[in-house]
C-alpha cells in the first residue's frame, strides 16, 4: 500500500525531530526477523531508552538533508530493509542493544551508524562502540576510582587500630 504525500511529510518531520536530538543512530538489516523477535528487540530497546524506527531509507535521507549536522553525511550505506535505533541520551546504547540482540539472532546485521555530530560510522565502528561501557557504568567506575584511596586509608587505619587493640588486650591479660 502506497503512503500518501501528507503521511510521508509527517514521517519526515518526525524523523527530523528524532534525528536532531539524537546522540547516536545505528542502522541494521532486519530481513528474516519474525514479528515476535521484533517485539523482543523493541522491548529491549525501550528498557535502554532507545527508539526503534522502520522507515524507508529515502525518507531518512530527506530528513537528514534538512538537518544542518547531517547535510553532508554520506548515506550510501542506507540500502535494503533497515531499522534505525536512536538514542538521545546515550551514545553507545543503540549499538549495545542491537549488538546484543544480533548475537542471538543472526538475521539482524549491523550496517553502520550516524553520530550526533554527523559522522558516518561503519559496521566495525558500531561493533567497537557496542563493547564500550554505558554512561552509567563509566560514572560508576569513576566514582569507584575516586573512593578507592579513601577506602584504602580507612581499611589501613582500621587494621592498625585492631592490631593496637589486640596488643593492648594481650598486655592486659599477661
Amino acid at each position: 500500500m502506497a503512503i500518501s504525500k501528507d503521511k510521508k511529510q509527517q514521517l519526515v518531520a518526525d524523523l527530523n525531530e528524532l534525528l536532531s536530538d539524537a546522540k547516536m543512530t545505528v542502522f541494521a538489516k532486519y530481513q528474516g526477523l519474525t514479528v515476535a523477535e521484533m517485539q523482543e528487540l523493541r522491548k529491549a530497546a525501550r528498557e535502554n531508552n532507545v527508539k526503534i524506527k522502520i522507515v524507508k531509507n529515502r525518507l531518512v535521507r530527506v530528513a537528514m538533508g534538512e538537518i544542518a549536522v547531517y547535510k553532508d553525511t554520506d548515506t550510501s550505506a542506507l540500502e535494503g530493509q533497515l531499522l534505525y535505533a536512536v538514542s538521545n541520551n546515550d551514545e553507545v546504547a543503540p549499538a549495545q542493544v542491537l549488538a546484543k540482540f544480533a548475537k542471538d539472532h543472526a538475521a539482524l546485521e549491523l550496517k553502520g551508524a550516524f553520530s550526533g555530530d554527523g559522522k558516518a560510522l561503519n559496521e566495525e565502528d558500531v561493533v567497537a562502540l557496542s563493547k564500550l561501557p554505558s554512561k552509567e557504568q563509566l560514572i560508576g567506575q569513576v566514582v569507584d576510582m575516586l573512593l578507592s584511596p579513601v577506602n584504602d586509608v580507612t581499611n589501613a587505619l582500621s587494621g592498625n587500630l585492631h592490631a593496637l587493640l589486640d596488643g593492648i588486650a594481650d598486655k592486659a591479660t599477661n
